[in-house]
């Protein structure tokens, strides 16, 4: 069994491109192959990893989030194949457990101090990528596996992190990327906080690597399928979108970031004190007070490398910020390249004409030369020293540099620890430096610790991003210090082991948190003093913080820790102190230059990531022996593993007894657009602007092949509908029924190739002419062609990435005399067609409709409930292309009867549409030359 597992430059979620299959031992039904060659494409086809589950679950409890990533694949071919799963972390994130359920074994990652030669040890990498969600960005969790023939696989990842808050809320980013659309896609989240929500939003997906993609419509609303229950300390969020929902989002299953912001109540102007067993958290974010006077120099990159957008939005994103500087505000600005050009040698109040100056002098920066670095940081540290020494200051300021580059330093001092001395020793401690990285060239290790050694934060831009919206975004959560110099003390008797206690600015929507240890259990309240420095005056805070005795909840972190291990559930609080203590370790280490220092802190976070089990830089991961996993009957073919929890019950051994018996999934019915053809066939036509939906019947005969969708011309798409006779329920008014028995795709461009789907199966030729059976999941493309098989459910069908179209398929056990398996054709997206697309469905696509008479009371908006009428008596006239045509509503079934809408019924189709019926009737099933005869005498 092989393994890889890393954390790497950013790729997104788990590779595979098949969708859910029906279960995991679904066996399909051969079908006669008409060119021997396709063995080999089907096969080839099988090869590729199917996922039939995607889930993440997290639970934050006051702020500290537990989030289990659960995936499953299987492997559907006829040899053993090689797997991969990949997930997008947050870079402030520690990973806590992994493991793998490889057919009726179980291998479990288990942490240990990392070692020079790691021997059968996973290999670990922290190459950090930036995204918008973090200061350092995310990293990249990657495995792969060999899976025998026909088995399957189970992926579970678990991971925490402390939420930061910035500019006024905590926000908790979960990467779904599955890189295919999954049939079984949950995300859930539950925040419990204490104090109280404040406010919680959900906001639309994002995907920032790919513009466009991933970005829901609809503004600011939640992503489709976001479900949201709240009470005052208790928030559940429930994202599940169908297939469909998926498509329209992405067609390549990278959907993007699920992104929840909230934030809490805070009463107490001292913070927010949390005890739970022997530790305790303190949230201080005081707010309501006046801002400090900032002293700050922007120091910006204008060497060759930032020629063109970079240094244009730099320029653009200064004009925003210099207009937000404060009237009690003073500033600089320094060019660099291989020369420092300073725009005032002193800095200068904020002033209309000063304003007015810098803007200039920023305007008229060009790129040219190289990089030096080191000569920049001097003189604007220079410039704050200066200024605070010469100045009698009365109000208490901060002092900032603002560093943009986008390089390396080649002018001048090029070492970089040399650089970080220099800076550091200038600085005094008393100057804090933000840096911004652009790009991929750039030395990101030197701004990160000269960040970190001059209390300040770093930002990565990648290439793409724009940087100017980055700079302005940085420079917000920065713009308004409240508090310097502040100190957080507790009695020594009472608590051990606190984190930091000491920081140097509290800017206005961050936090300060700190954790402990307490000593005493029985003392029932605990004395809390803070000092800092605000504008003209000392702040001492002072308040006795009650000391309620709490105890763990059972499993309310859902993580995915053994229950059959003899260990209490994890206390949430404990588990924050060990993060936040494991990352100031690391900090430390980081920014020190003594080699005996650097080992004394390196052997303490090695030892409390290995006790708290946290994935660091200092610990790795490797896999137990396989555990072999008792077997549970399960009728539907599912793994065992539901989850976390399910699973963890049996990482023990044979011994211990199987869990509840699962259910079989829910699954959805696909809904889509209601532009449609279903059933005898009933047409459905959705005018989604002016809120209508029109429907009317057509009444064919047997072997008639109707026109759907013309527009052969244009984008080259033809879709045609053969139809197939079945008798009439007894009773009825028709003599006989009529279904689609085939869908013909065709499409010319940019080269020819078509899709013919039946119930049973599907053939695409697209120069590799393939057969594929409908009860079994897959994806295949070629030439711009697309196509996605859920089992014996429905195919959709993608053209160019702008035309989609789905079509259910509908099959009956025992069917009656009048019922025939068939297919429905849905209209999933149109952007691609052109205005002169014609057809049955075709001709009303982006057009208007309206209904110029209508009886009173009732609303034009069809999709709403009209007020009670009976039978079809309310008529109305509908104007559409030039035709009024009387109509009267009434309520029809869609998706096979599993939804129903109301719309506006043509009893003569004759009248709505152009042409006579021969007019939509192909010669054979691959005909896309039929023209219209237009204006001639209707009689469908």
């Amino acid at each position: 069994m092989l393994l890889l597992l890393g954390l790497c430059l950013g790729l997104p979620l788990c590779l595979g491109s098949l969708q859910e299959a029906k279960s995991w031992g679904d066996t399909s039904e051969q079908v006669g192959l008409r060119v021997p060659r396709q063995v080999r494409l089907l096969q080839r086809l099988k090869t590729k990893p199917l996922m039939t589950e995607f889930s993440v679950k997290s639970t934050i409890i006051s702020r500290y989030a537990f989030t289990t990533v659960s995936c499953r694949m299987l492997n559907r071919a006829s040899e053993d194949q090689e797997v991969e799963f990949l997930m997008q972390i947050p870079a402030a994130a520690f990973i806590t457990n992994f493991t793998m359920l490889i057919g009726d074994k179980v291998y479990q990652g288990e942490i240990t101090e990392r070692e020079k030669k790691n021997g059968d040890k996973i290999k670990e990498k922290r190459n950090k990528t930036t995204e918008d969600n973090g200061e350092k960005g995310t990293e990249t969790f990657r495995a792969s596996v060999v899976i025998p023939s026909k088995d399957k696989a189970v992926f579970l990842l678990s991971y925490e992190e402390l939420l930061q808050r910035r500019l006024g809320t905590y926000e908790h980013v979960i990467s779904v990327r599955p890189q295919q659309l999954v049939g079984r896609l949950t995300v859930e989240v539950n925040i419990l906080e204490r104090s109280g929500i404040a406010s919680l939003e959900v906001l639309p997906l994002l995907n920032s690597r790919q513009k466009g993609s991933g970005r829901p419509e609809g503004g600011v609303r939640p992503p489709p399928s976001t479900v949201i229950n709240q009470n005052e300390t208790f928030a559940k969020v429930f994202f599940k979108p169908s297939v469909i929902q998926q498509a329209r989002i992405a067609q390549n299953g990278i959907l993007g970031d699920f992104i929840i912001q909230y934030d809490v109540n805070r009463e107490q102007s001292i913070g927010d004190v949390q005890v739970l067993n022997d530790y305790f958290v303190h949230y201080f974010a005081p707010k309501d007070l006046p801002p400090l006077p900032k002293n700050v120099v922007f120091v910006l990159d204008t060497s060759a490398s930032m020629v063109g957008t970079k240094l244009r939005q730099t320029k653009d994103a200064l004009f925003t910020i210099l207009h937000d500087l404060r009237p009690q505000d003073h500033f600089s600005i320094i060019g660099f390249s291989n020369r420092i050009k300073v725009w005032k040698d002193h800095l200068v109040s904020i002033t209309p004409d000063n304003i007015r100056d810098a803007k200039v002098y920023i305007h008229h920066m060009s790129p040219t030369g190289g990089t030096d670095i080191n000569g920049a940081l001097q003189r604007a540290v220079r410039l704050l020293n200066n200024y605070v020494a010469h100045n009698d200051i009365e109000d208490r300021s901060v002092s900032l540099i603002i560093f943009l580059t986008d390089g390396k330093p080649t002018v001048g001092e090029t070492h970089t620890l040399t650089i970080l001395n220099n800076t550091k020793e200038a600085a005094q401690g008393q100057i804090c430096i933000f840096t911004i990285g652009i790009g991929n060239d750039v030395d990101f290790k030197l701004l990160e610790k000269l960040s970190l050694e001059n209390c300040g934060l770093t930002r990565r831009v990648h290439e793409e991003d724009d940087a100017g919206s980055q700079l302005i975004g940085f420079y917000d959560e920065i713009r308004t210090p409240l508090l310097s110099d502040i100190r957080i003390d507790y009695p020594p008797s009472l608590v051990e082991q606190a984190t930091r206690t000491l920081f140097p600015n509290y800017f206005n929507g961050s936090e300060i948190v700190i954790a402990g240890k307490l000593v005493d259990r029985k003392m029932d309240r605990l004395h809390v003093e803070v000092t800092a420095s605000n504008s003209k005056k000392f702040v001492v805070l002072k308040t006795d913080v009650p000391v309620e005795p709490q105890k763990a909840g059972n499993d309310i972190t859902g993580s995915a820790r053994s229950k059959g291990d003899g260990k209490e559930d994890p206390n949430p609080l404990e588990r924050l102190w060990s993060h936040l203590t494991v990352k100031e370790l690391l900090s430390s280490w980081l920014q020190s230059d003594n080699e005996q220092e650097k080992e004394r802190l390196r052997q303490k976070a090695q030892a409390l990531a290995v006790t708290s089990h946290f994935l660091t830089p200092f610990t790795s991961m490797k896999l137990k022996k396989p555990l072999q996993m008792k077997k549970l009957e399960d009728p539907y073919g599912m793994s065992a593993a539901t989850g976390p929890e399910t699973v963890t019950q049996r990482l023990q051994g044979p011994n211990l007894q199987p869990g509840p018996t699962l259910k079989k999934p829910y699954n959805p019915r696909i809904k889509v657009s209601k532009t449609s053809a279903d059933g005898d066939p009933h047409f459905v036509v959705d005018f989604p602007l002016n809120k209508l939906t029109v429907c009317f019947n057509i009444d064919g005969q047997p072997g008639d092949i109707l026109r759907l969708v013309s527009d052969h011309a244009d984008s080259g798409v033809t879709v045609n509908g053969e139809l197939i006779g079945a008798p009439a329920p007894p009773n009825g008014h028709k003599k006989q029924r009529t279904y689609f028995r085939t869908i013909t795709i065709l499409v010319n461009k940019p080269e020819r190739s078509y899709l013919e789907v039946t119930p049973r199966r599907i053939i695409l030729d697209g120069g590799d002419r393939l057969v594929l059976p409908c009860n079994q999941s897959v994806v295949v493309g070629s030439r711009g062609l697309e196509v996605s098989v859920s089992a014996n459910a429905n195919v959709t069908v993608t053209i160019q990435g702008t035309v989609a179209f789905v079509i259910l398929i509908h099959l009956y056990k025992k069917p009656a005399p009048y019922q025939r398996d068939h297919l429905g054709f849905y209209i999933s997206s149109s952007k691609g067609l052109s205005g002169n697309c014609h057809g049955l469905l075709g001709q009303f696509l982006n057009q208007d409709a309206r209904l110029t008479a209508e009886p009173a009371g009732l609303s034009k908006n069809a999709t709403r409930t009209p007020l009670p009428m009976a039978g079809e008596g309310s008529e109305a006239v509908l104007k559409v292309k030039g035709h009024q045509v009387p109509v009267v509503w009434k309520q029809r079934k869609i998706y096979n009867g599993e939804q129903q809408i109301d719309c506006w019924f043509a009893r003569n189709a004759a009248q709505l549409l152009d042409g006579e019926y021969k007019d939509y009737l192909a010669a054979h099933p691959f005909d896309s030359e039929t023209t219209f005869g237009l204006g001639i005498s209707r009689g469908l």
